[in-house]
């Protein structure tokens, strides 16, 4: 049988599925699955440099950041997200 590893910046196509990919990662909870998924759409859109520009954030921070055992600030979390052209939003929640 073979296998075959998922790679799901593969599937980020358009804006609409990297927000919705981004809202599950949040709706998961946990900011390290949100961390993830930030990396991911960056890989996606083949933009780690030019996060690292918008950022301020070298590319060796970006990776650090953002990887399994980052630690990102709120801020960072903010400007990347905006470098990859999403923005955050408070919604009510449902009960």
């Amino acid at each position: 049988m073979n296998t075959h590893r998922f790679d799901v910046s593969e599937h980020l196509h358009n804006e609409e599925d990297i927000a919705d990919y981004l809202n599950a990662a949040m709706d998961e909870g946990g900011t390290h699955l949100v961390q993830a998924a930030l990396g991911n759409v960056a890989k996606a859109r083949r933009c780690i440099s030019q996060t690292s520009q918008d950022t301020g954030i070298s590319r060796g921070g970006l990776y650090k950041a953002l990887g399994e055992n980052g630690n990102p600030s709120y801020e960072n979390i903010v400007n990347i997200a905006k470098s990859l052209g999403m923005d955050l939003k408070f919604v009510p929640s449902h009960h």
